[in-house]
């Protein structure tokens, strides 16, 4: 599971002109599910994504973690996150699992984070979504469950 978090003063994703999802302070997580992962990848990303201490605590230094801080989560399914670009122009998403293993892991994932008592808003699977947010610092983080980065 390959996850992009960006800690966000808020964001929106919209489909068909519509607002499906909208947060606060908090994470816009894009979440990319690669064939072969399990729940393990899973909840590697809940724990992860819970814990990550990227807000800043009294002193300035960043201390303190989306449950610290009581901030929200929208995230967002993105199978190009497992694309490819090494060789030629055009990337290769065959790493990207399949819809039909996909939906249950990112849908896992957001589950996962509602457990830890986050609240978690989302995207719609497989549309063509538009994502706003104010990227707050900017901080961008990288995760993934293979540890390949």
């Amino acid at each position: 599971m390959r996850l992009v978090i960006q800690r966000v003063l808020e964001s929106s994703v919209r489909v068909d002109g519509n607002v499906v999802g909208q947060i606060g302070k908090g994470f816009m997580v894009l979440c990319g599910v690669e064939e072969g992962d399990t729940l393990d990848d899973v909840r590697y990303g809940v724990e992860k994504t819970a814990g990550l201490r990227i807000f800043e605590d009294d002193a300035g230094k960043m201390n303190r973690s989306i449950l610290d801080v009581g901030g929200e989560i929208l995230a967002i399914s993105q199978f190009t996150l497992l694309g490819d670009a090494r060789h030629g122009r055009r990337p290769s998403f065959s790493q990207a699992a399949r819809p039909d293993v996909a939906v249950p892991m990112y849908e896992a994932y957001c589950q996962g984070l509602r457990e830890k008592g986050i609240h978690v808003e989302t995207g719609i699977f497989q549309a063509d979504m538009k994502v706003s947010l104010i990227n707050d610092g900017p901080v961008t983080m990288l995760l993934d469950s293979r540890r390949t980065f």
